[in-house]
């Protein structure tokens, strides 16, 4: 009977390297995943962790809404805004 026996040397080798991408991908993962807010789900439309951030027409209607501000101040802050040129990120 013949017996492969070229390759027991390479195992050796080969064996510890798997190991050890291994446990880095576990600890890459596991770091990823910590660092995202709310248990890896993100909030709002964009990918990616962190909060989504307001515009300023969604804080102008915030504060109307929950009465920061009377209806006057709304409606020249909305002429303000609507004269504004959009900003680009």
């Amino acid at each position: 009977m013949m017996y492969w026996d070229g390759g027991g040397w390479a195992w050796m080798m080969f064996m510890p390297l798997l190991w050890i991408a291994l446990i880095g991908l576990i600890v890459w993962a596991a770091v990823r995943l910590a660092h995202r807010p709310g248990g890896g789900q993100s909030e709002g439309d964009r990918p990616g962790p962190g909060p989504r951030h307001e515009t300023p027409r969604e804080i102008l209607d915030r504060r109307y809404a929950s009465g920061e501000i009377d209806s006057d101040t709304y409606r020249e802050a909305r002429e303000h805004l609507a004269d504004q040129p959009p900003r680009q990120r």
